[in-house]
C-alpha cells in the first residue's frame, strides 16, 4: 500500500502532466499566432488608424473620414475597374485551361509528360521583374517586336499595345497566364491523384465516353481545388502590382489604363507621400477583396451544404 505522502506525490505528478498536455497545443501554434499578430494584424490595425490621419513631416493629425471621402474620384474607380477586368479575364483563363491541361498531363498515354510538366512550371520560377521587362519588349510598339511581327504575318499593321485600353489589358492577362499557368496545373494534378480510378472504370463499363467522364466525374471531383484556385485568383487579381509596374517601366500608364489599386496605393503613399490617403485605399482594397471572396464562398464554397 502507498503511503499518504506517496499518493500525494503521484497526484501532483499527474496534475503537472495534465497541465503540460493542456498547454502543449498552444505552445505548438504560438509561432503562427505571433507571426500573425506581428505581420498581419498589427499592420492592418496600424493602417486603419493611419487612414483617419494626415501624416506630414512626422506629424500626425486626425482628420476623420476625409481620406475615405477623397476615394470618390475617377482615378480610384479606374483602378477598381482595371482590377475587376484583370481578375475576370485571368479567372476565365487560369481555371479551365489548367484543368484541361492537367487532365492531359495526368494521362499515362501522353509521351514525355514529365518534360511538359517541367516546362509549364518553369515560368513560375522566373522573377516577375524579369518577366515584365521581357513582355514589355514583346508588346513593344516597334515593327520588330514579337507581337507586331506576328501581326505582319497575317498582313495586319503594327499596334501600340501598351497605349490602348484593351491591348494593354491583353498584355497584362497574357503575362499573368504565362506566369501562373504552371502553378494551377500543379494544383489540379495533385487533386487528380486523389480521384479513385474505380469511378472511371465503372463509367467505362456503363458506356461513358471521354467527355462524359470529364464533365460528370473529373469536374465535380475537382470542385474543392477549383474553389481554392478561384479564391487565390481573386486575391491575386486585386493584389496585382508588379506586372503593371514593369510593363510601363515604373512610369504612369497613358490615361491610367494600367493603374491598379495597389499601384494607386504606391503612387499616393510613396510617390506623393500621402500616407494617410494610401492607408485608406489599402483598407478599401481589403474590404472589397474580403466581400468578393465571401460572396463566392457563400455561393460555391465552404459555407454551402453539400447534398
Amino acid at each position: 500500500m502507498l503511503s499518504e505522502n506517496e499518493i500525494a506525490k503521484v497526484h501532483a505528478v499527474r496534475k503537472k502532466r495534465t497541465k503540460t498536455v493542456r498547454w502543449a497545443p498552444y505552445l505548438f501554434i504560438s509561432p503562427f499566432i505571433l507571426s500573425f499578430l506581428l505581420f498581419f494584424a498589427y499592420p492592418i490595425v496600424s493602417s486603419f488608424i493611419m487612414s483617419f490621419q494626415h501624416i506630414e513631416s512626422g506629424e500626425e493629425t486626425f482628420i476623420g473620414f476625409d481620406n475615405y471621402i477623397k476615394l470618390w474620384n475617377p482615378d480610384f474607380f479606374k483602378a477598381i475597374l482595371n482590377n475587376v477586368s484583370y481578375t475576370f479575364w485571368t479567372i476565365l483563363v487560369l481555371i479551365p485551361i489548367p484543368m484541361v491541361l492537367a487532365v492531359f498531363l495526368n494521362s499515362k498515354w501522353l509521351p514525355g509528360r514529365n518534360v511538359f510538366r517541367s516546362a509549364l512550371f518553369i515560368p513560375a520560377l522566373t522573377s516577375v521583374v524579369v518577366a515584365g521587362a521581357i513582355f514589355r519588349l514583346i508588346f513593344g510598339e516597334l515593327d520588330g517586336s514579337l507581337m507586331n511581327s506576328v501581326l505582319h504575318v497575317f498582313g495586319l499593321p503594327s499596334q501600340k499595345w501598351l497605349l490602348h485600353q484593351h491591348s494593354a489589358m491583353l498584355a497584362m492577362v497574357v503575362l499573368a497566364s504565362w506566369r501562373w499557368m504552371g502553378i494551377n496545373i500543379l494544383y489540379y494534378l495533385s487533386a487528380l491523384q486523389s480521384i479513385p480510378r474505380d469511378l472511371y472504370e465503372s463509367a467505362e463499363i456503363d458506356g461513358a465516353g471521354i467527355g462524359a467522364k470529364f464533365f460528370r466525374i473529373t469536374v465535380p471531383m475537382l470542385k474543392p481545388i477549383t474553389i481554392y484556385v478561384l479564391t487565390i485568383s481573386i486575391y491575386g487579381g486585386f493584389a496585382m502590382f508588379t506586372e503593371s509596374y514593369m510593363l510601363w517601366a515604373g512610369k504612369p500608364s497613358p490615361q491610367n489604363i494600367g493603374l491598379t489599386i495597389v499601384g494607386y496605393i504606391y503612387q499616393q503613399g510613396f510617390q506623393y507621400f500621402n500616407l494617410g490617403y494610401g492607408a485608406a485605399i489599402g483598407i478599401a482594397l481589403l474590404i472589397i477583396t474580403m466581400l468578393i471572396n465571401l460572396i463566392q464562398l457563400l455561393c460555391f464554397g465552404l459555407f454551402r451544404k453539400e447534398e
